[in-house]
């Protein structure tokens, strides 16, 4: 059973390379088998008019022969008999008529003096009889024939008429002649073998030649298809190539053809690309640059800046309420802005890290409850936030990042939707699978495509909130660099709800990124978005 079920495995995986192989060359053989058509058309119409033109030649030269030659016996050995003749002179006149050139058998008629009709024939062909003639043949001869006025007869005595037959796959040349007037009525039957045998073998000639014609053609065409289908085949490549991020990809070109102007406009087209790739490149790694270097730059004052605002805050906080009451609503502003610049700062550049591909996977087992947890405990969230969690569900991920991830859905949740917020964590297979649902109005149909959008706020007119914009877009980073997804829908009770899956064990990830990290001079990273 397995050997059966192996053989027809590989009967079907032949099959199918077959099939395959045909339609990777579809148009080399559809140019083949237009070829191909076209000259066995060709081939076949000159071959069927040869056969047919040199088949009527040579039947109407044997036939003209033939009968000239009967005519003629009929003439001289014939028209020399009685008008009874006996039976012994019609045998002996039909043998006479028989050594002509033509070599026919012939079948004399006539009534002896007894006005008994009479025959005698020159024998062969198994007895060439009255028989043997074709009734309409007979019927055509024995018409009663008038003489023109003028002595026409003398001119013309006989009115011979003639019919091709088959007998057996034979074909015969039959012909009948009578004097007119009455007298002797003579038959001829002649064997047209040898000309069907000649035409025969012109027949298989002219097959022969119209396969040569199609191997030939065949062969043309595969020639033309390769000169053509080539170029054709390599500027299929280089447009894969292309396709595939190898911009320097070029076409050699030669030739002023139609397929070399093709290939030149490639190759225009390709350094044109390459080009504005390399703009767009140079001009996205200046932005990077930009927004890397000014939030180096922005750290160290607005280290000094929050260290002030520190300080301004426990003096708000104190209970000698040492600050001036006019200035109060001035000195929060300023520590709270001061807080969203300094997070700004941290997502920008966190992003440019993504940007750069320079962010790594730190794994560790953790707990995933126990994660959640402490998330949520570091934040002070705990009265705010209903955890459905069992123990024991581990994963080998990034902690750090992980406890990025929930921040800014919880967070985010709680912002919008206000608490409580609900959490559960369940496993699906190999993957870890944890939901933030909040109780608030949900989000609008026209937002959800876009929440996980850098900056995007669904309200225009609220462009200054506490916010960034960035925190959704982060969180969103940091699940695909677990090879991870997060998804945001509204719930049917009301609320929205933000799904997160990481797979179980990000090793393969993290060692596939190092070793792409390693083969490629620490220049690109799966982490990028």
């Amino acid at each position: 059973m397995t050997e059966r079920q192996g053989g027809s495995r590989g009967w079907a995986a032949a099959r199918r390379a077959v099939l395959s192989g045909l339609r990777f060359t579809s148009l080399r053989l559809r140019v083949v088998v237009v070829f191909g058509l076209v000259a066995l058309t060709a081939a076949v119409s000159a071959s069927a008019i040869a056969y047919w033109l040199n088949r009527e030649a040579v039947l109407t030269r044997t036939q003209d022969a033939v009968l000239r030659d009967f005519q003629q016996e009929m003439q001289n050995r014939a028209g020399s008999l009685p008008a009874r003749p006996n039976q012994n002179e019609l045998q002996h006149t039909a043998g006479q008529m028989a050594d002509s050139s033509q070599r026919f058998t012939v079948l004399l008629v006539a009534e002896d003096a007894d006005g008994e009709t009479v025959s005698g024939g020159s024998g062969g062909l198994n007895g060439f009889s009255l028989q043997d003639v074709p009734g309409s043949l007979r019927t055509a001869v024995n018409k009663r024939q008038s003489t023109d006025d003028g002595g026409a007869a003398g001119d013309a005595p006989y009115h011979l008429f003639w019919q091709r037959t088959v007998d057996d796959g034979t074909p015969y040349l039959v012909a009948g002649a009578r004097v007119i007037g009455g007298g002797v009525t003579g038959y001829m039957l002649k064997s047209l073998e040898p000309e069907a045998k000649d035409l025969n073998s012109l027949a298989w000639s002219l097959g022969i030649a119209s396969g040569l014609a199609l191997i030939g053609s065949a062969l043309l065409a595969q020639a033309a298809a390769t000169t053509v289908l080539k170029p054709v085949h390599r500027l299929g490549v280089a447009a894969r190539r292309l396709g595939e991020g190898r911009l320097d990809t070029r076409l050699a070109v030669s030739g002023t053809d139609e397929l070399a102007d093709l290939s030149r406009t490639f190759n225009n087209a390709a350094e044109a690309l390459e080009k504005r790739v390399d703009d767009m490149a140079a001009r996205d790694e200046a932005s990077r640059r930009f927004v890397a270097d000014m939030s180096h730059e922005l750290r160290t004052p607005l280290t000094a800046i929050t260290a002030v605002t520190e300080v301004l805050e426990e003096e708000l906080d104190s209970e000698s309420g040492g600050l001036d009451p006019m200035i109060e609503p001035a000195v929060r502003l300023v520590v709270s802005e001061t807080r969203r610049l300094n997070s700004l700062v941290e997502n920008l550049m966190e992003v440019t890290r993504f940007d750069a591909g320079t962010a790594r996977l730190v794994l560790d087992d953790v707990d995933v409850a126990d994660q959640i947890t402490h998330c949520i405990d570091a934040r002070a969230w705990l009265d705010a936030v209903d955890l459905d969690a069992e123990r024991g569900i581990h994963a080998r991920l990034d902690p750090r990042r992980l406890d990025v991830i929930l921040a800014n859905l919880i967070g985010n949740a709680l912002k919008h939707g206000g608490s409580p917020v609900r959490v559960s964590v369940r496993e699906d297979g190999d993957e870890v699978v944890i939901q933030v649902r909040d109780h608030g109005p949900g989000i609008p149909e026209d937002v959800l495509p876009h929440v996980f959008d850098r900056f995007y706020k669904a309200s225009a007119s609220r462009p200054r909130s506490e916010g960034s914009g960035l925190g959704l877009s982060i969180a969103l980073e940091n699940a695909h660099i677990h090879g991870g997804e997060i998804t945001a829908t509204n719930s049917p009770e009301g609320g929205a709800v933000f799904t997160l899956r990481l797979p179980n064990d990000g090793s393969p990830l993290a060692e596939a990124d190092e070793e792409e990290r390693r083969a490629g001079g620490d220049t690109g990273s799966r982490g990028s978005a």
